[in-house]
């Protein structure tokens, strides 16, 4: 007996001795690229370090806050139709995408082999687009339209996450700072792409700082009325207007930079419905290079616009018309030799309207809130701004 408990105690420590010997397991790699194929219901972080892909339209439904932590990269899946890839903030949803010079946070398409730390694309060019929808983000701020509440152009109508306006001007949707949108604005339909950054009814108690669009196939930022203002704004390559205004939006865009749009430096258009309100443009700086025109307006529209330069202006490109809701002032140009400023400033003897035509411009954007976390800025685009 004492034998076999000698014997079983031996055995024991061996044993012991055996598995005190192995190498531990090693722990599981941490997932780094993360597929997001429904709605957003619970309060999310998306971390830095990591990339999430878009499998679909994806909303932050109301009451939720999705978090976007600084590095991140979200990349939309191809798609067009129905199945056009978007990420939503729903009306009532908050989006706290805050990111730094040194890490921005990048929407892009899975076709991008960019990666956590980096700025430019390695492969992709800044004109390619249409490659996924784009950011959409939605709030309960007053619009001027046929309804006090709308539902967003490129998302379908069956889609209640595509709501917006409301009477709450001060409404909040979060924050987007050092934020850039590339290769986006897939198209749903005739006529109906999404845009790069979509502001539908956004009050001014959201924050919108350092923005970059690039490459978008439809708008690169269009506002549908809302209070937000936003502050340093680069659109970069939009194959449709660069700047487009609708229902009222009542905030201001100062400290912008517009590169080569495909249509419209701005389309500025006035209320779709009883409520009137008045947005000012200031201090930016418009490369208006193969551009339609530099701006689209209606007799209607309501618009302050001061202390804005553009360049490499050619034959053909004006303000369509001078309405009586919009004042101008402090605008400079660089026009083609032996050009008139009134052929492209409609009204340039207006009183309320003060142009000058010089080499030596005095107003425009200070380019230097670009530089190093842009890709514009990395590509060299900003080296005459």
């Amino acid at each position: 007996m004492k034998k076999t408990i000698y014997f079983l105690m031996m055995f024991a420590l061996t044993v012991s001795v055996m598995n005190s010997c192995k190498e531990p397991e090693p722990e599981p790699e941490e997932e780094t690229e993360i597929t997001v194929t429904t709605n957003i219901t619970t309060n999310t972080t998306w971390e830095t370090g990591k990339t999430y892909i878009l499998g679909g339209r994806i909303s932050v439904v109301s009451g939720v806050t999705l978090t976007i932590e600084p590095g991140t990269i979200i990349k939309g899946e191809a798609g067009t139709g129905s199945n056009a890839t978007a990420l939503i903030i729903a009306r009532g949803a908050t989006l706290m995408a805050e990111g730094t010079a040194a890490q921005p946070i990048i929407f892009t398409s899975v076709a991008d082999e960019i990666e956590p730390g980096d700025v430019a694309s390695p492969n992709l060019d800044p004109t390619l687009n249409g490659l996924w929808g784009g950011l959409i983000i939605l709030g309960n701020a007053p619009i001027s339209a046929t309804s006090a509440s709308m539902q967003i152009e490129g998302i379908p109508a069956s889609d209640q996450n595509g709501l917006y306006g409301g009477t709450d001007a001060a409404d909040n949707s979060g924050v987007i700072k050092y934020v850039s949108i590339r290769h986006g604005g897939a198209n749903i339909g005739e006529g109906n792409e999404i845009n790069g950054l979509t502001l539908g009814g956004v009050g001014s108690g959201t924050v919108i700082e350092n923005v970059e669009v690039i490459a978008n196939q439809d708008d690169g930022i269009e506002f549908f009325g809302g209070s937000v203002n936003v502050k340093n704004l680069l659109i970069w390559n939009a194959g449709d207007d660069a700047v487009d205004t609708d229902m009222s939006w009542s905030g201001t865009l100062d400290n912008f930079i517009v590169i080569t749009p495909g249509d419209e430096c701005f389309e500025l258009d006035g209320p779709e419905g009883t409520m009137n309100g008045t947005h000012t443009i200031k201090n930016g700086t418009v490369k208006a290079g193969e551009a339609e025109g530099l701006a689209d307006l209606d007799d209607n529209s309501l618009v302050v616009m001061n202390n804005i330069y553009f360049f490499d202006v050619i034959a053909g490109q004006d303000f369509d018309l001078m309405p009586v809701g919009l004042t101008v002032t402090a605008l400079q140009a660089t026009l083609p030799a032996a050009a008139v400023v009134a052929d492209f400033f409609k009204g340039g003897v207006d009183a309320v309207v003060t142009i000058v035509n010089t080499n030596a411009n005095t107003v425009g954007a200070d380019a230097s809130k670009f530089a190093t976390w842009s890709w514009a800025d990395a590509n060299s685009e900003l080296t005459n701004f």
